[in-house]
Order: C-alpha cells, then structure tokens, then sequence
C-alpha cells in the first residue's frame, strides 16, 4: 500500500464538476481579479473567522507583508516573533525592513512561549507575530494582555489554522490583523497560490485593500506605494466552492489525529497535544521520533509519505545569520526540530490507511529501541 502525505486528487474529484462550472462562468465573462466571487470570498471567510473584514491576496506571504505595512512597521521596528516556523513568517518582516526578534517556544505545544516575551522587549519592539503552528493556536490571552500593556501591535500567522480555536474564538480575530495561507494543501486551499488577512478594525482593511492594489482607492490614482498581490477570480471560485467543506474536513482530520494519538501514544517520543483552552485542524499531524533520519527513510521505503516541518530552525538558516543568533539561544525550539516528523494527514485518509501507517510508525519507531 502507498499511503501519500497529501492526497489532493481525493478531495478534488467530488468536487470537480462544481469547480469546472465556476471556471467556465469566469471565463465566459472574463471578470478576472477583484470580481464578485473574491468578494463574497472575503465576506464569507471573514465571517467564518468572526472578523467584520477580509482583504483576499496572492499568497500567505503577502497576507504577512500586507498586514505588517497596514501597521506601519518598517525600517528600525522589531517584531516578536518564533524561529520553529516556515521562513514566511520571517521573511515578511524582512520585506518592510524590520527586524524580527524570536522567543522560544514551549517544548509541548511547539508554540511561542509567551513568559519569554519580557526579555525580547525593546524600545524598537512594534508587534508580536505569533504563529498557529501545524493547527493549533498559540495560547493567545496572555499575548493580548502582554502586547496591549506595551502598545504593540498583534499580526497573527495562522497560516496552518483555518477553523482553529483559542478558548472558543476562531484564530484570525484575536489580534489586529490575522493572516492565512490558502496554499493548495492547507485545510482550506487554493489550486495554487492565494491567502486573506481578518481584521475587524475598518481602517487597516481600508489600508490594506490599498496597498495590495498599488496603492490605489480609484484606478489610476494613487494614495501611496503599495504592490500588486491581489487574488484572482479563478482562485476566488475554487475557494468558494471549499468553504461550505471547511468545517467538516476540520472534523475528518481531528477523527484521524485522535486515531493516531490512540495507537501511537506509547510507541513514539511524543504525539501532538492539544491544549483546554484550544482545538487543533491538524494541518499537519507532527510526532517526535528518535533516529529520525532511519525512521524517515525506513517509513519512506514503506510507502508512507513523511515529511519534517521544519527541519531548521529560522535563526540557524544562512538567510538569517545577519540577526545574529547562535546554535544554543533557542533550545527547545533547536531540540525538538531534532525529533519532529509529519504523519499523512488529509481529511479523505480511510480507516485502512491510518492502520497501515500506524502498523508502520509501530515497526519502525521500535526498531530503534
């Protein structure tokens, strides 16, 4: 049996005859950026996080960069954020010339460890840009607390989080700006490229509608200097068609995660955990192992597909080496990124392939014992 990490083709072919009807409708009226389905998009994925505004864009990057200008941070600023993460994160704050400023994460959750947050405080410190990393929501109520005692801004990554939840109350609306990938394989995804930032305040929508327009509230005229990250309508009808499924593929891929966390509990270095105050959409499932490289390639010549989200931590990669951080500064993140493996994990995995990847996780993991 070959059981793939991502299987897109599962999720498309019921879907296909509704999409290729979308397609053709655009395509018939050649409305093809800033047309009616983008908008009902961001009305409906606003609405689903429980944000008053959605600003749809290119891709999640952008979403990042988008929300970072609409609060005015630049050149000299610093931003809070976490190194065990896709370099997006970073690399956002790198494209409006701030400097990014990472805590360690707590070594259960994986997620930023807020109690770290007083020592990377500075008289340059402008937001804190925690990450809903591999599903589940940073613990987001001492955050809050933290970044309104000293005027930051909150820009929340929740690229990997579509539908997650911090003490009932949907990632995307717990800070000012919440931004989302929409990445072909995210919960919610694209057939491509595209993301979305939420917000509920009025002002850093406007600001933001601009900026990713060039700049531009009327065509031709131009307030300031923005980019080009608009969403396409084509991406917009693939979206529109996935939203009603959100919640129930969310529902599909907590069922698999708690199968796995049932069988493979004792047998692997730690599954996922997820917080009272949370719930996880298992974006990725992620387990630790020891000897990962033989597990990987051991799992791999088994016909399971595995993959390690992030095997580098941010602030060891060359790309970051002017920030100055050295091997040893963030230990728990540089420790975990040792053990961690992702598991296949999509909402159409049957009952056969969880068991046959359990199977595998069982004879490969003690292999090494």
């Amino acid at each position: 049996m070959h059981v793939p990490l991502v299987d897109l083709r599962a999720q498309y072919l019921p879907l296909k005859s509704e999409i290729m009807a979308a397609f053709e409708d655009i395509l018939d009226s050649m409305q093809l950026f800033i047309g009616p389905r983008q908008k009902t998009f961001e009305r409906q994925f606003a609405a689903f996080c429980g944000c008053e505004h959605g600003v749809s864009v290119s891709n999640g990057t952008d979403a990042l960069a988008l929300a970072l200008r609409a609060c005015e941070i630049g050149p000299g600023d610093e931003v809070i954020t976490v190194s065990n993460t896709f370099i997006a994160t970073v690399e956002a704050v790198a494209m409006v010339g701030a400097r990014p400023v990472f805590v360690d994460i707590d070594p259960e959750t994986h997620l930023m460890d807020w109690r770290q947050l007083e020592q990377a405080l500075s008289p340059r410190s402008k937001a804190i840009l925690p990450v809903h990393l591999y599903g589940h929501a940073a613990e987001m109520g001492p955050i809050v607390e933290f970044a309104r005692a000293h005027g930051l801004r909150i820009i929340e990554d929740a690229s990997q989080a579509h539908g997650a939840t911090y003490n009932g109350q949907r990632v995307g609306s717990l800070g000012d700006i919440g931004c989302f990938s929409l990445y072909f394989s995210k919960n919610l995804g694209a057939y491509g490229e595209a993301g979305i930032c939420t917000t509920n305040d009025a002002v850093l929508a406007e600001r933001m509608r601009m900026i990713r327009d060039h700049g531009s509230r009327v065509k031709y005229h131009h307030e300031l200097m923005g980019v080009n990250c608009r969403m396409d309508e084509m991406q917009a009808a693939v979206l529109l068609v996935k939203m009603p499924h959100l919640e129930e593929w969310n529902a599909a891929r907590r069922a698999c995660a708690h199968t796995y966390n049932e069988q493979l509990r004792d047998v692997v270095k730690a599954v996922p955990v997820e917080c009272s105050w949370g719930t996880h959409v298992y974006c990725y499932y992620v387990i630790q192992v020891d000897e990962r490289d033989r597990f990987v390639k051991a799992m791999q010549e088994s016909g399971v597909g595995v993959n390690i989200h992030y095997p580098v931590p941010i602030h060891l990669q060359p790309a970051c080496a002017s920030y100055g951080f050295q091997p040893g500064s963030l230990p728990a993140t540089e420790e975990v990124t040792k053990h961690i493996v992702s598991l296949p994990m999509y909402p159409e995995l049957t009952s056969e392939q969880i068991q046959y990847v359990v199977d595998k996780v069982r004879k490969h993991a003690r292999a090494g014992d």
